[in-house]
């Protein structure tokens, strides 16, 4: 444990069933709330936008758990089917719960990470979920759609989509969202919304040209995060 200003930086084992995950937690001193944020498929719990978060949310008052999956802490290149993803998730939760001590849970994180987030929101009782870079179809395959995954929470979803983003961008997701949940019976739906990262790509970097740059991203992640978890908590 190391400790920076008002923030506790926590590693803590996560045993499962696949093997050994793991949690990087970034403790505020008073918390209101805890994101507990995935990682993707390509990449580790080091990517720009979940070490954004992990660095600018607790001086907000919410403690930000990084979870590194279990094929990544044994040095895997490539991850495991989503079931077993969905498994070694589950099975951190009440690990996670015990280091929210009674506070409510936010789940999400990039790409697959979202993904996992989504299809097991409500078997780890989280409040809300946050998305980064969903991965709507995978590249050049518009008929092949996670759509259903992202309509799976019953609570309020936040996706931030990068304008560029070559796994479905933010206007196609918008548009893909909202013709489904206006067909559909919304239920107990409470909305999902998309917020446009403009310029960035699936992995949230921008072009020397593009409208924001990297610190301006890096501010409307932080901001548009932080306002939902205040708002949905």
């Amino acid at each position: 444990m190391t400790g920076t200003g008002s923030v506790r930086i926590m590693d803590v084992a996560a045993p499962t069933s696949l093997g050994p995950g793991r949690l990087v937690v970034d403790a505020a001193e008073n918390p209101s709330a805890v994101l507990w944020l995935g990682h993707g498929a390509s990449g580790g719990i080091g990517a720009t936008d979940l070490a954004v978060l992990a660095a600018e949310l607790p001086g907000q008052g919410i403690t930000v758990a990084r979870y590194e999956q279990p094929w990544r802490v044994a040095g895997r290149r490539v991850g495991p089917r989503p079931a077993a993803l969905d498994i070694a998730w589950r099975e951190t939760a009440p690990l996670v719960e015990q280091i929210a001590g009674g506070l409510p849970v936010v789940v999400g994180g990039r790409s697959a990470g979202a993904r996992v987030a989504c299809r097991t929101a409500a078997s780890v009782d989280a409040v809300a979920v946050v998305c980064l870079a969903f991965p709507l179809h995978p590249p050049g395959r518009p008929e092949k759609s996670r759509l259903s995954e992202l309509l799976t929470p019953d609570v309020p979803v936040l996706v931030l989509q990068g304008e560029r983003d070559t796994f479905g961008t933010a206007a196609t997701l918008a548009a893909e969202v909202g013709a489904a949940v206006g067909a559909a019976e919304v239920g107990t739906r409470r909305g999902i919304r998309v917020i446009a990262v403009p310029g960035a790509d699936h992995g949230m970097k921008v072009l020397a040209s593009s409208p924001l740059n990297a610190r301006a991203v890096a501010e409307l992640l932080t901001s548009s995060v932080a306002g939902f978890i205040r708002e949905v908590t």
